[in-house]
């Protein structure tokens, strides 16, 4: 996840539960049906039920004591809380990936509550969503094109931008790259990554950092899902690439139709109709085009 609104990993200050539509389709549509349950009251820690509204058979944290041994953490005194890896487990559940199989992610079913979790088990209000618990169109695409080229990073190094669940890395990873890094903002999301590489017995590093004010280096290979969302992000996202690409390294981006995708400056690899969660896109089918960055100019 990086600073600013949109799917796919990417904090958002004008996102909240009342007007989520920034997050579920930025411009598109307001996504009324979805309830603002604003629940704040932590004293110390309220409890979380055996199977949360839309996570249908995850148990309740307490069959987790074993995973919880070495991974707690103090939040205040008298509070212990799950680690971030084990409160990932706790609240998803894994499933192979609709259209990229191959793969296996923690997910979750229902945002909001999802959302208002993490919140209660900071003790913090106005978190970043969880974009780490979902499969982005975007992301989804770039995967697909991954493992069904393994030609573009078997023995490269690769950087998986804003990387949200960590799909396309891990995607990066069974194919053969030589080694992959994964950049967030978001903690849940970086434990999200752990997890998720876990399962799918691949490595990926992932990191908190913002590294949109460099270009990328030393990576061969950039990939990118659903950057091009927001205008101030995009006006961020593209000389971050461009820096890259100037650089000699490969850029790919997954763009499932946002607005701010500059279009001739890339050349279209692929297009897929990728299947999405409902309650996240407008449509039960996106269309996602692969883009490669092309050189610069001149």
């Amino acid at each position: 996840m990086l600073p600013g609104p949109g799917p796919g990993g990417r904090a958002s200050s004008q996102l909240t539960k009342a007007s989520v539509s920034k997050w579920y389709a930025p411009g598109r549509r307001a996504c009324s049906s979805l309830p603002r349950h604003h629940r704040h009251t932590l004293v110390p820690l309220p409890p979380l039920p055996a199977a949360r509204r839309g996570l249908v058979g995850i148990p309740p944290r307490s069959l987790y004591a074993a995973d919880m041994l070495n991974e707690t953490r103090d939040v205040h005194p008298g509070a212990t809380v799950l680690s971030d890896r084990s409160f990932v487990r706790s609240e998803t559940r894994p499933a192979p990936v609709p259209f990229v199989p191959e793969v296996t992610l923690h997910m979750a079913q229902d945002a909001i509550a999802l959302w208002e979790t993490t919140e209660a088990v900071r003790g913090e209000v106005g978190l970043a969503p969880p974009f780490w618990a979902f499969a982005w169109a975007g992301g989804v695409g770039v995967a697909r094109y991954v493992l069904d080229h393994p030609e573009l990073v078997a023995g490269r190094t690769v950087l998986d931008l804003a990387a949200g669940s960590g799909l396309v890395g891990i995607a990066a990873a069974l194919r053969g790259a030589r080694s992959v890094r994964a950049a967030e903002i978001d903690a849940y999301a970086v434990a999200a990554i752990d997890v998720n590489a876990e399962a799918n017995g691949v490595r990926v590093d992932a990191a908190v950092e913002d590294l949109l004010d460099g270009d990328g280096a030393p990576a061969e290979v950039v990939l990118a899902g659903d950057v091009f969302y927001e205008r101030a992000m995009a006006a961020r996202f593209l000389p971050f690439l461009e820096r890259a690409r100037a650089r000699g390294a490969v850029v790919i981006v997954g763009d499932p139709g946002r607005a701010y995708l500059p279009r001739e400056r890339f050349s279209a690899l692929a297009a897929y109709d990728v299947p999405v969660v409902a309650d996240l896109e407008d449509a039960a089918l996106k269309t996602t085009t692969v883009w490669r960055l092309d050189p610069p100019q001149g």
